[in-house]
């Protein structure tokens, strides 16, 4: 009797793959990730060959460790993690780390399948249909985790130690904090101007009033400041009262609309963004609640299609789902002749890769609505709705444009109109825009005829200002990056949370607002690493990860050409002084610190000695602004701070107390109000009524009846927790919102919904926060007398030595890199002398001599290009190439 082992990423694919395959398959899952880099010196060897050291995460070590076992008497061993680069990547990490544990016997058959939806049509048919690794998508993944770990893990230090503060720098994500601040760099630059148009209320023979506007006066078109001020609007206004004016043309016309591509990834991410308020993050976890599967009928089952993707095409049996569904529902006029094929425009695109849409069409949003919680029921409508209209005829309008002329032949007008006169697609599906995408409405126009003479009736002025570019969303910030071929769509969500996590940015109303402490980092690197925060070099280096995965490039070669440049840039940066670097970056930030002018000068003028200038200092805690007579005169100013406001801004425009319905069981009205501590939601009006707060980052304007429901019922159960079948339940506490198991919290990220988080995400942030619990060196200095492990770590007031429960800080000017093994044991010799005993009196410590301790490596002098990691148990190490 054969016997099959199925590997898939997630749990919750798992038992739902297994009831499609039968009891002649296992499938168990690897829980993600199974080997990384480890974060300290070494896991990149660039001097030798860019060998890697992955270890199996302590966590992960039971995954694979049942993955082996089950292996050992199975015929076949399938690798049926998600269908991307990662994912490829993901499967021959899982391969390797088995290899290393000899369970990979000879006369076992190791295939690698992919499925994009999780049906049993779509698992059976890859079953029948296996390859083999491809290296190209593993090894363009393997350049890109090298790429991150030599950047980050070079530039990241040198953050620390030239502006104290800062809390790391990225390949992607330090660029995508450049637009941002460019932008706001733009807002703070931009110089209004004033500017004036003139419309005029007119009426024909018969009455029928409508609206033109002046386009030509003097016989000289008016551009958009030909008109600069009120003085010469009313001197136009006046001239036109006089006028008598008569169509002069009048040309109809028809156009299309054509509809929507399905979604890819980030425009999924942009109208759920512009629709629903959801953040890149909360999409994807949704989406993925949605392709893992959904209980119907006693089996679960995928909705979606895979949810991580570049490509828009659907295949051919989706496309025919799609014409029949619009034929019978809406009959044979909104049917196009033949299918719509859609190809992607964006950069790097995988075209491989389908679309994100329905799994069964027949599954409506309406039909569907029982089994979904509310924010999972509207983003499958969206994706439902955006796949039907997608094949569905385009929208048809009657437009006219209508030009008229003064008698005298001085001023013309000009007017159109426009009619829908066949809905198409629109019946379905309408895209959401930005405020400055917002297309004007449709005006209708009475019937006009050349010649025919117009009544005027009022000419009306009107000023504007010129408005500086807006904000970011999240929407306009991924549809950015996009164009400019920058990160993949599995990246865009992880790269805006790292942002805002960093303290870089923050949300405001919806739009990125750059803080004190991003825009410091995103100068310095603009300044002294302009090269890698540039956006063709950073579009360009995902072009050639996209020639690695096609096979057209090798991966090290092209680790080698960066590396090079690179490593030189960063001993370049190592002779930099602060004193330097900030006297740079105070000029560089001065309109946004100061305002530009004679009012920066005045805004630089100490107001507690009165003849001091204020300038950039940096500290322990980071950048502020201080006097120059220091220490006679100790002012000292922090920078601007995103948190202001924030109160403000929880309460939105709301009257408090506002009502927002009634509870269905108690019949009770249900309350929005705001108390010294917040805004919260109240059952009631007993003496001690039920409240619950708002989370962080939840506008009053965006509290219905239902989401006061769904604050009031918490605490909540997520369901059971896959391994321990105990339930996982999630609230909010006195320090946020929080998922707890087994007695054990951890806190939601600001991008995480108490109320809506699903099983998968509650387990994975479960599993992450028991990973945390010892934190990552930034190196390994040595091992002590005792066989322990003495640790550099990167604390709140700087870099500190651990040993077991002895921390001591770092004197000033000694650097984490340079520490010497010797040095580590005679601070911590001197801790351990200082300390209280249990008794209260202070005991000598046997100093430890560096002899009795295990060797350790030397100080490198090149970051990760010297040093090489400690010795690592056969298991956990692993040459690449």
């Amino acid at each position: 009797m054969t016997h099959h082992v199925v590997v898939v990423e997630s749990p919750a694919k798992s038992k739902t793959i297994n009831k499609y395959l039968g009891n002649d398959y296992t499938v168990l899952a690897s829980f993600g990730h199974v080997r990384d880099l480890p974060s300290k010196d070494g896991s990149v060897e660039p001097d030798n060959d860019f060998m890697m050291h992955y270890e199996v995460d302590p966590d992960s070590q039971k995954h694979v460790n049942a993955i082996a076992s089950a292996v050992k008497g199975a015929d076949t061993l399938y690798l049926a993690t998600d269908p991307d680069r990662e994912g490829e990547a993901i499967s021959w990490h899982v391969l390797e780390a088995l290899r290393l544990k000899n369970v990979i016997k000879k006369d076992l058959v190791v295939k690698r399948i992919v499925f994009h939806e999780i049906t049993k049509k779509a698992v059976t048919h890859a079953i029948a249909n296996p390859r083999d690794i491809d290296m190209n998508l593993v090894n363009a993944q393997q350049a890109r985790r090298a790429l991150d770990y030599l950047v980050g893990f070079n530039l990241s230090p040198i953050l620390w130690r030239k502006l104290p503060g800062a809390k790391s720098a990225g390949r992607v994500q330090s660029v995508a904090l450049r637009l941002i601040c460019e932008r706001e760099f733009e807002i703070e630059q931009f110089i209004t101007q004033e500017f004036w148009d003139i419309s005029l209320d007119l009426a024909t023979p018969s009455d029928k009033a409508f609206k033109a506007r002046l386009t030509h006066f003097n016989k000289e078109k008016l551009e958009k400041f030909s008109i600069p001020d009120q003085v010469s609007a009313d001197a136009i206004t006046l001239a036109l009262q006089s006028k008598s004016f008569s169509v002069t043309s009048v040309k109809p016309k028809q156009s299309r609309r054509n509809p929507y591509a399905p979604f890819s990834t980030s425009t999924l991410q942009m109208d759920a963004s512009r629709k629903l308020g959801f953040t890149a993050k909360k999409t994807m976890q949704i989406a993925q609640k949605l392709y893992e599967g959904i209980a119907l009928s006693g089996e679960t089952t995928g909705l979606i299609t895979y949810m991580r993707t570049d490509g828009i095409s659907v295949g051919m049996d989706a496309l025919m789902d799609a014409r029949n569904y619009i034929t019978t529902s809406y009959g044979k006029n909104y049917l196009p002749d033949s299918p719509r094929m859609y190809k992607t425009k964006a950069k790097n695109a995988q075209e491989a890769h389908e679309a994100i849409r329905p799994t069964d069409l027949a599954r409506t949003p309406d039909a569907m609505r029982a089994y979904l919680d509310h924010d999972q029921a509207r983003l499958y409508e969206l994706i439902w709705k955006r796949m039907v209209a997608s094949q569905m005829e385009a929208a048809v309008y009657d437009q006219i444009q209508v030009e008229l002329e003064s008698s005298d032949k001085n001023a013309t007008l000009s007017t159109t109109g426009s009619v829908l006169k066949f809905d198409g697609f629109l019946k379905l599906y309408q895209e959401a825009h930005d405020d400055d995408e917002v297309e004007e409405e449709h005006r209708r126009l009475p019937e006009l005829n050349e010649g025919e003479k117009i009544r005027t009736d009022a000419v009306n002025p009107a000023q504007h200002f010129t408005n500086p570019p807006p904000r970011y969303t999240e929407a306009s910030l991924v549809k950015r990056l996009e164009e400019l071929g920058i990160g993949r769509p599995s990246t865009y969500a992880s790269i805006i949370s790292v942002l805002s996590d960093r303290g870089y940015v923050n949300l405001d109303k919806k739009r990125f607002v750059s803080q004190s402490r991003g825009r410091l980092v995103s100068a310095f690197l603009e300044n002294y690493f302009k090269r890698y925060v540039e956006y063709d070099f950073t579009a360009e280096l995902e072009n050639t990860l996209d020639e690695i995965s096609n096979g057209d490039k090798e991966w090290k070669v092209e680790l080698k050409r960066f590396w090079v440049d690179f490593i030189a840039k960063i001993e370049e940066s190592k002779h930099l002084t602060i004193t330097d670097i900030l006297d740079r970056l105070d000029a560089v930030l001065e309109p946004f610190i100061f305002g530009t002018g004679e009012a920066a000068e005045k805004a630089r003028v100490c107001p507690t000695c009165g003849n001091g200038r204020l300038s950039l200092k940096t500290g322990k805690f980071g950048a502020f602004l201080g006097c120059s007579n220091y220490p006679d005169c100790s002012y000292t100013k922090q920078m601007v701070s995103g948190d202001d406001g924030e109160s403000e801004a929880a309460a939105g425009s709301v009257d408090f107390p506002k009502t927002l319905g009634t509870d269905p069981k108690t019949a009770e009205e249900i309350s929005l109000r705001k108390g010294p501590y917040g805004v919260y939601v109240q059952l009631g009006m007993a003496e001690k009524p039920k409240r619950a707060s708002l989370p962080k980052g939840l506008s009053a304007d965006d509290v219905t009846l239902e989401v006061a429901l769904s604050l009031l019922a918490l605490p909540r159960e997520v369901g059971l927790h896959p391994e321990s079948g105990k339930p996982i339940m999630a609230g909010i506490g006195r320090f946020g919102p929080y998922v707890l198991h087994m007695g054990a919290y951890t806190s939601l990220t600001k991008d995480d919904d108490v109320l809506t988080i699903g099983m998968n995400r509650a387990v994975t942030m479960i599993a992450e926060n028991a990973k945390k619990k010892g934190a990552e060196p930034l190196r390994i200095v040595g091992k002590h007398a005792d066989g322990d492990d003495i640790g550099v770590f990167s604390g709140r007031y700087g870099p500190y030595i651990k040993h077991k429960k002895l921390n001591v800080t770092l004197p000033r000017g000694v650097e984490p890199e340079d520490l010497t093994l010797e040095q580590a044991l005679e601070l911590l010799s001197k801790k351990a002398a200082a300390a209280p005993t249990k008794g209260g009196n202070k005991k000598p410590a046997a100093k430890a001599k560096a002899s009795d301790a295990a060797p350790a490596k030397k100080a490198a002098k090149k970051p990760a290009a010297k040093k090489k990691a400690p010795a690592k148990k056969a298991a956990s190490k692993q040459k690449v190439g």
